[in-house]
C-alpha cells in the first residue's frame, strides 16, 4: 500500500500538477491538506477520471482536508467528536483495506504565546483524546498530514535561528511526542535518521533552492504498520517547477500483512 500526504495549498490552483503526480505515482491513498475550497466546488471530475474516490471537508480560502483513494472508504469521519458546527476543517478519517487513516491539518499557531498558539496546543490535546477514545494502538492506524511541528533540531535547517519559535517551540514538540506516546512511530525517522530532510520551504527568499526547510509533514504508524513499512520518500520534485505548493509530498510504502 502506498499512502501519501501532501499539503496541496489550494487544490483548484494545483489540480493540473496533482493530476500529473497521481498518474506518475499512483498511490493507493492520498491525504491532502489546505484544499481551500468549499465542498460544492471540490474538483471531483478530474480526480474521478483517474479512478480516485474523493472524501473531503472544506471551507473557502482556508484549511480543508481530503482523502483520495483507489478503493472507497469505510467508516468516514469528517470532524473531531468535540468540533463545533463552525470548527475549521482540519480532520478527516476513513478505513482503507483495514487500515484506519487519519488525515490532519494542525493549526499553525501564528506566534508563540498568542491565542492561536494556545488553540494549537489545545487542538493537539483533543486529537490525543480522540485516539485514546476511538483508536486502537494494537490495530492498523496511520496518522498523517501537516502537523505544523518540526519535532527535533535535525528537522530544521537552522536550529539556532528557529529555537523557541513557532513550529519548533518546546510545548509544540511535547504535543507531538504525546501523539507518539499513544503508540505511533515516525515513519521517516524509523528508516532515515539523517538531518537535512525537509517537507516545507517558505516561498520567500529562495528558501527551497538554498535548502532552508523544515520537516513538518509526517506519517505516523502504529506498531503493526511500522513493522511493515518498507520505504518513506519526500518527493522534492513535486516542489519544483511553476507555481508549486510550498510543501512536498511524503509517501510511505507499507507491505501487505
Amino acid at each position: 500500500m502506498l499512502v501519501a500526504t501532501w499539503n496541496i495549498n489550494s487544490i483548484r490552483m494545483r489540480i493540473p500538477r496533482l493530476q500529473q503526480w497521481l498518474e506518475s505515482k499512483r498511490p493507493d491513498v492520498v491525504c491532502l491538506q489546505e484544499t481551500k475550497v468549499v465542498d460544492d466546488d471540490f474538483p471531483l471530475e478530474p480526480l474521478r477520471a483517474l479512478g480516485y474516490h474523493c472524501s473531503y471537508r472544506g471551507e473557502k480560502s482556508y484549511n480543508g482536508v481530503a482523502i483520495l483513494s483507489l478503493a472507497p472508504p469505510a467508516d468516514l469521519e469528517t470532524r473531531l467528536p468535540d468540533d463545533g458546527a463552525n470548527a475549521p476543517c482540519r480532520f478527516i478519517a476513513g478505513t482503507f483495506g483495514g487500515v484506519r487513516i487519519i488525515n490532519i491539518y494542525a493549526p499553525n499557531g501564528s506566534e508563540v504565546g498568542s491565542d492561536k498558539y494556545a488553540f494549537k496546543l489545545e487542538w493537539y490535546k483533543r486529537l490525543r483524546r480522540y485516539l485514546d477514545d476511538r483508536g486502537d494502538p494494537q490495530g492498523q492506524v496511520l496518522v498523517c498530514g501537516d502537523f505544523n511541528v518540526a519535532p527535533e533540531d535535525r528537522d530544521v535547517w537552522d536550529p539556532g535561528k528557529w529555537s523557541g519559535q513557532i513550529l519548533c517551540s518546546a510545548p509544540e514538540r511535547n504535543a507531538f511526542r504525546e501523539l507518539l506516546a499513544w503508540g505511533l512511530s515516525d515513519a521517516l525517522r524509523m528508516l532515515c535518521p539523517e538531518g537535512g530532510l525537509y517537507t516545507w520551504w517558505d516561498y520567500r527568499g529562495g528558501a527551497f533552492h538554498r535548502g532552508w526547510g523544515l520537516r513538518i509533514d509526517h506519517v505516523l504508524l502504529s506498531s503493526s504498520l511500522a513493522r511493515r513499512c518498507l520505504q518513506v520518500e519526500i518527493d522534492r520534485e513535486a516542489r519544483k517547477g511553476e507555481k508549486p505548493s510550498d510543501h512536498a509530498p511524503v509517501i510511505a510504502t507499507i507491505d501487505e500483512p
